[in-house]
């Protein structure tokens, strides 16, 4: 019997730690869109209101948002297996309370908990993983799979989510998590190296404050309808203007202005923004229009979403190695363009449109999703300092939160009551929302060739 060598222990314990990275990923994406699925039954239940599922779903996205970089930097400066363990706990403990709560209010409070959990989970672990990983080659295929499995989280959380509704109702989604988040801390604690940056970043409270400032009265302009000269919208202006006016006189600040000036990396969170909106916005109305004007039931709803986890599956694992081989142009294209045509596909979708047709327009976004990810991720951290790994990781995931929440709280204005209402007029308001995520589709597209040019390539040097 040959022992295995050092080298292949240390390969094997390497991908022990990238499972625990995507574990962890996994619930805190899925709890994204495991709720979506519930949303009907939350709604009976708890006598809430659209604007009270919006908050449902964008309380969690938009704390996620608003303190990703916080978290990050935290990550980087106190040591990235203390914060991934923290956030596990916290996470484990908002799903419990999600699962208790006796009101919409305490529903939304409860997933701000969760949230803040969350914030420690998703860029951390990508910090971890880029850690372990230092080759290149192999850091690209396991960015691929860590990307695969957030694509897969936000598709697999329908179809898991309608199986626990239908069974066990609504607060059983939020229980699938506890498990998973005592086995991951077991786990943590025996595997995952402790990591931190040779300087760690001080903590920047009012950088801190005006993000959350300016995330918050965006998401809660729109979603409460209110237009686009409230005192919310004056309150994000204002916001930007004196966030970005401070952090560039800070020395160490909550936002490192000059790592926007690598185009790839820019154009990576730009992306990742206008692509999540877009997924966003699909997966809120998917999931009314299946309920509440097909009349499917929580778990046929998720399984028509079934097609779209495969393609995610099969396509972001070879995402990863084309990103590794020949770099993000490709896959970035072929995102943009799948979203674009779902977008313009969706149009034709009617009340009585055969359910086969529906799912066929479905594929688009899973080809979106499966394509969008791993370059992503790899434009974000490629040719970053390595001190900044942790930060850069969670500006590329603060686009994708900050899209999902713009995706909801954009679709859920649009469509309003109109699911309880009449199922004509659900999907009138319904097509509307398809003309910005077509624009998305379009932008993301036009940025995949920006980004991957040889002159942007250039600047990542000059950071």
């Amino acid at each position: 019997m040959t022992l295995p060598t050092l080298q292949e222990t240390a390969s094997a314990r390497r991908y022990v730690v990238l499972v625990i990275c995507c574990a962890s990923l996994l619930i805190s994406v899925m709890d994204i869109s495991i709720v979506n699925m519930a949303l009907p039954a939350i709604r009976d239940d708890l006598g809430a209101s659209t604007a009270g599922l919006q908050w449902t779903v964008d309380a969690y996205t938009l704390v996620l948002a608003s303190f990703l970089l916080l978290a990050g930097s935290t990550a980087d400066r106190y040591g990235r297996k203390r914060m991934f363990r923290l956030g596990l706990t916290v996470f484990g403990l908002g799903s419990l309370l999600c699962s208790l709560a006796p009101s919409i209010e305490a529903l939304i409070a409860a997933r701000a908990v969760q949230a803040v959990g969350g914030t420690l989970l998703n860029p951390v672990a990508m910090a971890i993983v880029v850690t372990v990983f230092p080759e290149r080659a192999e850091r690209a295929r396991a960015i691929g799979i860590f990307g695969a499995t957030a694509g897969l989280s936000l598709v697999l959380g329908p179809i898991l989510g309608g199986a626990l509704v239908d069974g066990l109702g609504w607060r059983s989604i939020f229980w699938v998590n506890l498990p998973i988040v005592v086995l991951a801390v077991v786990f943590t604690s025996l595997y995952v190296p402790e990591s931190r940056a040779a300087l760690g970043r001080r903590f920047d409270p009012i950088g801190q404050l005006l993000v959350v400032v300016l995330l918050g009265s965006v998401v809660s302009a729109i979603i409460e309808d209110n237009g686009w000269r409230t005192p919310l919208i004056v309150a994000a202006a204002v916001a930007a203007v004196l966030l970005i006016a401070y952090e560039r006189r800070r020395a160490e600040p909550l936002l490192e202005l000059r790592l926007f000036r690598s185009v790839p990396f820019s154009s990576a969170v730009v992306i990742a923004m206008f692509a999540y909106t877009g997924f966003g916005a699909f997966l809120f109305v998917t999931t009314l229009y299946l309920q509440s004007v097909r009349h499917l039931s929580a778990l046929d709803a998720g399984l028509c979403l079934l097609p779209v986890g495969l393609l995610i599956c099969v396509l972001s694992p070879l995402t990863g190695r084309v990103v590794g081989a020949r770099g993000p142009r490709l896959p970035l294209v072929v995102a943009g363009t799948a979203l674009t045509l779902g977008a313009l596909a969706s149009l034709t979708i009617q009340a009585s449109t055969p359910l086969p047709n529906v799912l066929a327009v479905f594929l688009f976004f899973g080809v979106f999703l499966g394509t969008i990810n791993p370059p992503i991720a790899n434009s974000a951290v490629s040719g970053m300092p390595g001190s900044m790994a942790g930060l850069a990781g969670s500006l590329a995931s603060v686009g994708r939160q900050t899209g999902t929440s713009l995706g909801v709280a954009i679709a859920g204005s649009i469509v309003g009551a109109t699911a309880t209402t009449d199922p004509r007029r659900f999907v009138r308001a319904e097509h509307i929302v398809w003309w910005p995520t077509l624009a998305m589709g379009l932008v993301v597209l036009a940025l995949a060739l920006v980004s991957t040019s040889r002159r942007a390539r250039l600047t990542v040097q000059e950071l």
